[in-house]
């Protein structure tokens, strides 16, 4: 009985060892969890001074700020000149192959003709034009000297097959399929009487009423000289030129569209072929060295251009490095939390507090840093002229330069006083975008409604995207009286209910669904100045937290701060967490 009892007690004394040794590894799983918490959610000031941790992101995130935008400001200048010279060589091509052409373009980009004889006038003063191009050209422009067959000016025809039309008989007899021909006038023979016999042929006999459409394209090449100011290597272009007569309607109006496509490319070795301007290696010794002088200037220059872009690279490559590693700690953090409360607890954590270690800073920055690099590597390529694809590299360094800014407001909201904005724009944005699912219902309602039915009256309802565009204008308050001036008054039905239309739209969207917008956003802001005043909600992370305020960490005077900022103290009373 005796040794029952011993054995028991001993027993008792063995397990209570064993929960003591427990609950004093659990208490110190619980702070070593609170002082990562707690470090976790501090800002760079406040690690620095905890831990002496220089904050190099923030220092990465300053500096790359700099480099980015002096890379975006430099290619923004050099896209510039192709800009440029693509818009006055179009501006360019429109006086030289349109006949009377005013310098004034109708809505749809076009210029019209109304009688036969301004479209026999129209289609051979382009051909005589492109036949003496270098005679009359200011650019330096030249014909496309190519073995290909297909170089040269192409006019094409597309027409109904035959058949007869008596409009005053209100009879039409006709074959609604389509036939096209085609002739090519080779720069080579332009002067040539086979060139000619081409134009006095039968293809130029067009009968309008089942005439579709004529189309004339060529293809010249140039050389934007301008580049060599801005301490480039100066490009090469080919011009894809279309000359449309759309004749679809029938209506007795053709319409007259200039079409221009732009391709970049290389000059290679300083020798042009086929244009006005021809570079070539053909210099007296003197004029041959200073070429030979510009041309390692410019190459030198380029050079550091490149360099810059790949010190922009490997620090955008060195930020990303580091935000990916940020993120998987927070994740390896947020697991030991959700793991620790299931097993002191027993229960789960909530989704909020879940999101709370996912940084979307941190996402938009490596987001921004990937575009960066990409659009380097691309900006490099059209530096050496090996691509010519700006409107994809602009796309990559502008919106990455946008999330770099966008990105320094992340470092504000680590002050009260300037965290507004963010909190305001976090708290709104869910009862926004649901707010806007369904007044978005009402305005594709409006939408379709004002083009199905002003459509035929008013030439801002011709088609859905301007509808959408008009209405969006009115919500904004612009132009409102030449929407309604402007609606023809042929059908005094149709008039009574756009004003009936565009007075219901306008009250609803301006007086009721515009303020309750502004309502929903005001009351966010509302909600948050309370909070800052009176105390944020407090969920289980940040009751957690709130517990481990008395955990210090090794603080030492540094000789030199590292930031002013440093040497401020803030106290955990209102501890707001802001990813």
């Amino acid at each position: 009985m005796d040794g029952l009892k011993v054995r028991s007690q001993r027993l008792l004394a063995t397990r209570g060892a064993r929960n003591m040794l427990a609950q004093s590894d659990l208490d110190l799983k619980e702070t070593a969890l609170k002082e990562d918490l707690k470090f976790y959610f501090m800002n760079p000031c406040e690690k620095y001074r905890a831990r002496r941790q220089v904050p190099w992101k923030l220092a990465l995130q300053i500096l790359k700020i700099l480099m980015v935008t002096t890379q975006l400001i430099f290619f923004g200048l050099s896209n510039q000149l192709v800009v440029s010279f693509k818009e006055e060589n179009a501006v360019a091509f429109k006086h030289l192959f349109l006949k009377g052409y005013s310098g004034v373009d109708e809505d749809d980009y076009s210029c019209s003709i109304y009688t036969q004889q301004e479209a026999y006038d129209s289609i051979f003063y382009a051909i005589n034009q492109y036949r003496q191009l270098k005679n009359i050209s200011l650019g330096t422009l030249g014909y496309e000297q190519d073995e290909n067959e297909g170089s040269g000016l192409k006019i094409c025809k597309q027409q109904y097959k035959k058949g007869t039309m008596l409009p005053s008989n209100d009879t039409l007899n006709i074959d609604v399929a389509t036939e096209t021909e085609c002739i090519l006038l080779k720069s080579q023979e332009l002067a040539s009487k086979k060139a000619e016999l081409k134009l006095n042929s039968s293809f130029f006999n067009l009968e309008f009423y089942r005439l579709i459409q004529v189309e004339i394209s060529f293809k010249l090449k140039g050389i934007a000289l301008q580049t060599i100011h801005a301490r480039e290597l100066p490009d090469c272009y080919a011009f894809q030129n279309t000359i449309t007569f759309n004749n679809r309607a029938h209506s007795g109006k053709i319409k007259i569209y200039f079409d221009s496509d732009t391709d970049i490319q290389e000059c290679k070795d300083w020798h042009i072929s086929g244009s006005i301007v021809t570079l070539e290696h053909r210099w007296t010794d003197e004029l041959s060295g200073k070429m030979r002088s510009l041309h390692q200037f410019l190459q030198k220059n380029t050079q550091y251009v490149l360099f810059f872009d790949g010190f922009v690279i490997i620090s955008c490559l060195a930020s990303l490095i580091l935000c990916t590693r940020s993120i998987i700690l927070a994740l390896r953090l947020q697991k030991r939390f959700v793991n620790f409360f299931l097993e002191k607890y027993k229960r789960h954590v909530c989704n909020a507090d879940r999101l709370e270690f996912i940084n979307g800073w941190y996402v938009l920055v490596i987001i921004s840093d990937m575009m960066t690099i990409i659009g380097s590597i691309l900006k490099m390529e059209i530096k050496a002229k090996n691509l010519t694809s700006y409107d994809v590299c602009s796309i990559l360094l502008g919106t990455s330069t946008l999330f770099v800014w966008v990105g320094v407001i992340r470092y504000l909201g680590y002050f009260q006083t300037y965290n507004v904005l963010i909190l305001t724009m976090q708290a709104s944005l869910p009862k926004v975008l649901r707010f806007c699912c369904c007044a978005g219902m009402i305005y594709l309602g409006y939408t379709f409604c004002g083009w199905i039915v002003l459509g035929p009256y008013h030439e801002k309802f011709e088609d859905l995207n301007t509808v959408a565009e008009c209405l969006f204008s009115l919500v904004n308050g612009d132009d409102m009286f030449a929407t309604f001036a402007q609606i023809q008054q042929k059908s005094t039905l149709v008039w009574l209910f756009s004003r009936l239309y565009l007075y219901s739209f306008i009250s609803l969207f301006i007086y009721m669904i515009l303020s309750l917008f502004i309502a929903l956003i005001t009351d966010s802001y509302d909600t948050i100045k309370k909070y800052q005043q009176s105390g944020f909600p407090v969920t289980d992370l940040h009751e957690f937290l709130k517990e481990c305020g008395s955990i210090g960490y090794r603080k030492e005077q540094a000789s030199m701060p590292f930031i002013c900022c440093c040497r401020r103290q803030q106290s955990d009373d209102n501890l707001i967490l802001i990813n």
